[in-house]
């Protein structure tokens, strides 16, 4: 009846429906094929004996060991500073490593180097607390070891010289130059230069014009110096373009515009008729003045 009812409610045939019922039979029993039929698992008693010996090993490490933390990492002990030994010395004649073995630091030893390349030097022993360097407490410490030969220190050829001469800075040489405290071959050769292009100073102050000389070298040197020679003048309604371009204050610009004014207008009889020349300043002017005849 039910096949009858399936192929009246379908339309399959009875061939159709056998098949169908066929196909549902192969596909229960499939499912049941894996619930019915579990094959057999045997094991290996040696290979399940080495597995538990590795788990028993691996629980035994795990007890044993410490966690890792940051508290583990090594750190590096800064190296200890070597305490400083103390003998008596002469701040003038000490070496680098002499100085590394008070306890000086490089940068320290440095600039007492610099300090006494610059014609520094120390005539008492407070003169060393001076070095910005030293601290107070480090100076105290070094104290009493400080030995200075005041006799030495000041009879020396240097110091003879500084104390002593005073330089024409007109006359002199680069060679007595560096007799003055601070003025060595370097500083000595560019002034001897910048005065011969001038053609001689009329001023100490015109020290500072030499390239590198400061307030501060201008002060301590202008001591030893002094100025009695005359400088040499230019006569300015007869120099031509080439003896009017080797002085330092003038341009070629300006050089040019004098030469044009006085040709057009006449020879200057005095600083006044410079004036009307747009490219001399009052500034320009007034360092020239004591170079100029008329």
């Amino acid at each position: 009846m039910s096949r009858n009812y399936f192929q009246d409610y379908f339309g399959f045939s009875k061939k159709e429906i056998n098949g169908i019922f066929v196909l549902l039979l192969i596909l229960f029993i499939l499912i049941l094929i894996p619930y019915c039929y579990q094959p057999e698992v045997r094991s290996n008693p040696a290979e399940l004996a080495q597995f538990k010996r590795e788990i028993a090993e691996f629980e035994q490490s795990v007890k044993s060991d410490r966690a890792y933390s940051y508290r583990d990492i090594p750190v590096a002990k800064p190296k200890s500073k070597s305490r400083p030994a103390y003998f008596e010395f002469n701040p003038n004649e000490l070496s680098a490593a002499d100085w590394k073995k008070l306890g000086l630091s490089d940068k320290q030893i440095l600039v007492i180097q610099n300090y006494q390349a610059k014609g520094g030097k120390f005539y008492k022993n407070e003169d060393l607390k001076k070095i910005y360097v030293i601290s107070s407490e480090q100076y105290q410490q070094l104290e009493p070891y400080i030995r200075i030969d005041s006799k030495k220190s000041i009879t020396s050829k240097h110091e003879i010289a500084y104390s002593k001469i005073i330089v024409d800075l007109n006359q002199t040489d680069s060679t007595e130059l560096q007799n003055i405290r601070g003025i060595g071959p370097g500083f000595a050769s560019r002034i001897i230069r910048y005065r011969d292009r001038l053609g001689g100073f009329y001023s100490l102050e015109q020290l500072r014009e030499v390239y590198g000389v400061d307030s501060a070298k201008y002060s301590q040197w202008k001591l030893q110096l002094k100025i009695t020679k005359e400088w040499k003048k230019i006569a300015i309604n007869t120099a031509t373009f080439e003896e009017l371009k080797r002085h330092p204050y003038l341009n070629y610009k300006q050089i040019n515009a004098i030469i044009n004014y006085r040709k057009q207008h006449g020879p200057f009889r005095d600083l006044r008729d410079l004036m009307p020349i747009a490219l001399l300043n009052a500034e320009i002017l007034r360092k020239l003045e004591p170079y100029l005849s008329f």
